[in-house]
């Protein structure tokens, strides 16, 4: 019993791979595609944080080479990121009865070109933004590294899902 089903997975790894990549994180990634490329996302928004360019593109860089197959290139990869940040900002959004504020939110909002040389419909340019909210009596400052991990970790599942994952 156990021949027959060697048999069958010696025959789809060989009649598969003239299918296309397909990885178990969902990436659909075209065969041809050997590299990628991730420039760095300069901070354009109003407000600055200081790590925010170099956490958002060392984040996208290590989801590129953690969930793909793919070698990692300086520029002009055949999957190619650019882009740039521009909106990082807190806002209040939970107002009390005596008009104070009882939740702020942080927003963080990238904009992103993908390109790929294989698929030209695949190509894009999209705002993703995300936002966390923590309680007022908060220092933005007390919580900002951990708000903006999760933000970053949000957006590069939402910019890894729209290039590379056809659902």
């Amino acid at each position: 019993m156990r021949r027959p089903c060697l048999y069958i997975v010696l025959l789809l790894t060989l009649v598969c791979p003239g299918c296309g990549f397909y990885s178990f994180t969902g990436a659909s990634i075209p065969a041809e595609a050997k590299t990628v490329s991730v420039q760095y996302f300069p901070n354009q928004a109003q407000l600055v944080n200081p790590t925010l360019s170099n956490d958002f593109t060392t984040a996208l860089r290590d989801a590129m080479m953690n969930q793909t197959s793919l070698d990692m290139v300086e520029t002009g990869g055949d999957l190619a990121f650019e882009g740039e940040i521009v909106d990082y900002r807190t806002t209040p959004v939970a107002i009390t009865a005596g008009q104070t504020a009882a939740l702020n939110r942080l927003t963080i909002t990238v904009n992103v070109r993908f390109v790929n040389l294989f698929d030209e419909t695949k190509n894009f340019e999209t705002k993703f933004s995300h936002y966390e909210d923590y309680p007022s009596d908060q220092d933005l400052n007390s919580v900002q590294e951990s708000l903006t991990g999760t933000i970053i970790e949000a957006l590069v599942e939402d910019v890894f899902n729209k290039a590379l994952v056809n659902w």
